[in-house]
């Protein structure tokens, strides 16, 4: 992911003119919702998954294809997009792209900008080790940044399995924001922010260097170039290893997922989770350890076209940014 964010990003070769750093923050926005259309009846998918079954062993969901079929059943097409438009004759921001402009916004732009600003004046890239500092940090910050609309975006996917009566019945993303801090306080909007944080170093940490290894692998083989089909090819991979070790952390704080601390209510006047811990423990043992990675297939498959198409989409609008800007 690092050689090929730097490269799309602006100028990693000999330290040529760069875009400004807003542009690098807009592009990685951009980009980020761009990817996250074609992906979002994935997510929705994952997301009751993982909620299906929630305090018991008993699933609501047999398989990925059955959650799919159900929501269809049920909600119709525009239930699984539920979350993502405002309204299908108002495509203006809601959860899931107001998530991106904000998550996938400064993760993509505090990396970038730390990048090339760390890169030596021959334009050596940083080492390994520093590159995923770079991008645990940016990781961390844009999960800070997210987590508002990242609340917003569990409780309304999560909207349609409740009963009737339980039901928010968010109109779209700025009215959920605005309701949670009206009727629970401000402060609701960053509930579990730690762990989501956590989660976003782990997803970062994985995810750059597996991906940095499938990528150097698959080079040295021969048989691939460094253009997409190498650059889709390692993404799966690093997709494969990130969805493993970011799953288990996922449960208690999403970064682009499932949250149970977020979409809890109270029982008896106490919150149904105490804390991230609190979330692993209780899920083992009443829905057991392998009820850590369900949704694996469908978080599997969303991870890895969402980054190819994040660095696709990133790629091409700075090389038309070059190409319009700065080849003058």
């Amino acid at each position: 992911m690092a050689a090929t964010a730097s490269a799309g990003a602006g100028g990693m070769d000999g330290k040529p003119r760069t875009s400004p750093k807003s542009v690098k923050f807009l592009f990685g926005g951009l980009a980020g919702m761009g990817a996250t259309v074609f992906v979002q009846p994935l997510d929705l998918v994952k997301n009751r998954m993982q909620l299906s079954g929630e305090g018991a062993k008993t699933r609501e969901y047999k398989t990925s294809f059955h959650a799919l079929t159900s929501i269809l059943k049920a909600e119709g097409l525009r239930g699984i997009y539920t979350g993502l438009w405002v309204g299908s004759s108002r495509p203006w921001l809601s959860a899931g792209l107001l998530r991106q402009a904000t998550y996938t916004t400064t993760r993509l732009g505090i990396y970038t900008v730390l990048f090339e600003r760390l890169t030596g004046a021959d334009g050596t890239p940083p080492g390994f080790l520093l590159k995923a500092v770079i991008g645990m940090t940016a990781g961390a910050t844009g999960a800070f940044v997210g987590t508002p609309a990242e609340v917003a975006l569990i409780r309304m996917t999560a909207d349609g399995r409740l009963p009737p009566d339980q039901r928010r019945g968010y109109k779209n993303v700025f009215n959920a924001l605005i309701r949670i801090t009206r009727e629970e306080g401000v402060l609701t909007l960053w509930r579990g922010c730690i762990p989501t944080m956590a989660r976003a170093v782990v997803v970062n940490a994985a995810q750059l260097a597996s991906y940095s290894q499938s990528k150097q692998f698959l080079l040295d083989s021969g048989y691939f170039s460094d253009n997409i089909l190498c650059h889709f090819c390692a993404s799966m991979i690093s997709g494969l290893v990130t969805t493993a070790a970011s799953m288990p952390v996922d449960i208690s704080g999403p970064g682009g997922g499932w949250g149970r601390i977020q979409n809890m209510r109270m029982i008896d006047g106490k919150p149904e989770y105490k804390n991230g811990l609190d979330v692993l423990f209780k899920v083992v043992r009443y829905e057991g350890f392998f009820s850590l990675w369900k949704g694996f297939t469908p978080y599997y498959a969303r991870l890895g076209p969402h980054t190819v198409l994040t660095f696709i989409f990133l790629e091409q609008m700075n090389k038309a940014y070059k190409r319009l800007f700065l080849s003058g």
